[in-house]
């Protein structure tokens, strides 16, 4: 089965009143893919309503028809999303072309509120009579259960499904069933995560876990000598997945430690830091750093699975939950929502949702994907010139604060302060200056940032006067 719909098409299956239409065009929209909505395909080709061409034509020639335009809209060379037709996973031909062209999510509805919502708005010729329509419900059921690679409720669960995203308390006690494949695994877990959640994970895996590798808490496991360690004690072959277990950091080291191993082995990200689940984790982005700057050596190199539980934020210390929270205010600002003020399993969703999102949307980092570096610019530049004594959270928080001046957005600065109230911190300037010059985002010597001049609406690749860039690092900086 496939793990994500990275450069798949995306197809939404289930049963009339579902919800396919409308969901599709919200997930298309987030993804940045054409849409493709199979009924009203089949009716502009006829010129004709489903509702008429079943009277006129009868069910097997409709299914007929059906087939034809899934095959055409599979067999597209671009990704869309698909919304399927309630019956057209009845076709053997459609789907096995699912099977090879898509990944394919079952949208679950409850059949009283597919019934209401299929009966009501009419044009339905198989939602005529209720218990007939229950009956084909149950009939068709196993079909869809079949034919899916995951599942979903809402455009937040098609697209955290799309990215191979699995989001739910106690999922770490799951992972046998959530790692994909058979083969042996072999974790890599920060030391305090280890001692923490280490034995749950490990028993979860049962014998598919054949040894666990400790690195370092926080930035300094993204040293080089710790990844050339992680090299030599790797035992897994090509048919093996890592399991990264811990913060951002950890997923960071492992993650890219199995993008390099014999060319690229398969690997799983289980984060246990907020940072790591609304964050980090998502998205395919590994790296280590270099002396001179942050994540400088990395790789694309999507997880087979993101496993994220909200549960293992309850051994969290505040000060690793505040670290986190300024992706958080980072997130909901550039979705235009106060995603803070959720619970927090909510909060996480909601977070890890949009990222993926915008990571399916562009996987390379090419385009819109750039928004995500709100204040990273600056925070990158910090942590660099503190020599990564500074906490990750805390340097977004701070460059956010830069970003946003820049931005002339009064009210996301004021939201900024009133969560995070960051202060300035002691660095070398000079220092600090050089390493912005660095980022990866620099073009030329000149910085290109994330402005957000309204919440809901970032802008990227802004290159501004560099005595105006210099001025806002400077004030972040204690004198």
């Amino acid at each position: 089965m496939a793990e994500n719909a990275l450069s798949r098409h995306l197809a939404l299956a289930g049963f009339m009143g579902a919800g396919k239409t409308t969901l599709g065009t919200e997930v298309a929209r987030r993804l940045g893919r054409p849409f493709v909505d199979l009924d009203r395909e089949i009716e502009r080709d006829a010129g004709a309503t489903i509702e008429q061409l079943f009277a006129r034509d009868g069910e097997a020639a409709f299914r007929e028809r059906e087939s034809v335009a899934a095959a055409a809209a599979l067999d597209a060379a671009e990704p869309v999303v698909i919304a399927l037709g309630g019956g057209a996973v009845l076709s053997e031909g459609t789907r096995d072309a699912l099977r090879r062209r898509a990944f394919t999510v079952f949208l679950e509805v409850e059949p009283g509120i597919a019934w209401e919502r299929a009966s009501t708005e009419g044009g339905r010729p198989l939602a005529i009579e209720e218990d007939a329509f229950h009956a084909l419900y149950r009939e068709r059921l196993p079909v869809y259960e079949s034919t899916a690679d995951a599942r979903g409720r809402d455009a937040d669960g098609v697209v955290l499904a799309a990215a191979g995203i699995d989001v739910r308390i106690g999922a770490i006690d799951l992972l046998e069933e959530l790692v994909p494949g058979t083969g042996p695994v072999e974790i890599v877990a920060d030391a305090n995560v280890a001692g923490i959640h280490g034995v749950s994970a490990q028993l979860a895996l049962g014998s598919r876990d054949t040894a666990t590798h400790e690195v370092p808490p926080g930035e300094p496991a993204k040293a080089i000598a710790v990844l050339e360690r992680l090299w030599r004690s790797l035992r897994i072959g090509r048919d093996g997945t890592i399991v990264a277990l811990g913060g951002g950091c950890t997923t960071d080291v492992a993650g890219f430690a199995a993008a390099t191993y014999m060319r690229g082995v398969a690997w799983v990200a289980v984060p246990t830091t907020l940072v790591g689940q609304v964050d980090a984790a998502i998205g395919g982005k590994t790296a280590v750093d270099l002396p001179g700057g942050k994540n400088l050596v990395g790789a694309f190199h999507w997880p087979a699975r993101v496993v994220v539980d909200p549960g293992t934020l309850e051994t969290l210390p505040d000060a690793e939950r505040r670290n986190g929270m300024a992706e958080v205010v980072k997130t909901g600002l550039l979705m235009g929502e106060d995603v803070w003020s959720l619970p927090l399993d909510r909060l996480v969703r909601r977070c890890a949702a949009y990222k993926a999102g915008i990571c399916l949307a562009d996987p390379h980092d090419r385009g819109p994907r750039n928004q995500l570096n709100l204040g990273h610019t600056f925070g990158h530049a910090l942590e660099a010139a503190a020599g990564y004594s500074l906490p990750h959270g805390q340097a977004v928080a701070l460059g956010m604060v830069a970003a946003l001046q820049l931005s002339g957005n009064d009210a996301a600065l004021a939201a900024v302060r009133e969560q995070l109230d960051p202060k300035p911190v002691r660095v070398d300037r000079d220092a600090a200056w050089a390493a912005l010059a660095r980022d990866k985002k620099t073009r030329d010597g000149t910085p290109r940032l994330v402005l957000l001049p309204r919440s809901g609406e970032p802008t990227w690749g802004n290159e501004l006067p560099a005595a105006d860039v210099r001025a806002a690092l400077n004030a972040l900086i204690e004198e």
